[in-house]
């Protein structure tokens, strides 16, 4: 029997290797909008991953580190909306 491989990511502020399905993927659009990726991760644009992890998320915001990632100005309502999910 073969064994299934497992994706694995990094994510932006810890560096840290993750599966796949530990993380949230944040996407910048091509046409410059900044969204949360659904489920399957499939969104067209660039992605950045980060931990499912509120202290995660607090530093992402502090240090504007999705806004240097992702070259685009990242909204506080994604930082809400991550912080919701995460709950």
């Amino acid at each position: 029997m073969k064994v299934k491989k497992i994706p694995m990511r990094s994510c932006v502020v810890t560096h840290e290797k993750c599966e796949k399905k530990d993380l949230i993927r944040i996407v910048r659009t091509p046409d410059g909008q900044v969204l949360i990726d659904d489920e399957k991760g499939k969104t067209n644009g660039r992605g950045a991953y980060l931990k499912k992890d509120l202290e995660v998320i607090k530093k992402a915001e502090a240090n504007k580190i999705l806004d240097r990632v992702l070259e685009v100005m990242v909204p506080p309502e994604i930082y809400e909306e991550l912080k919701l999910k995460i709950k």
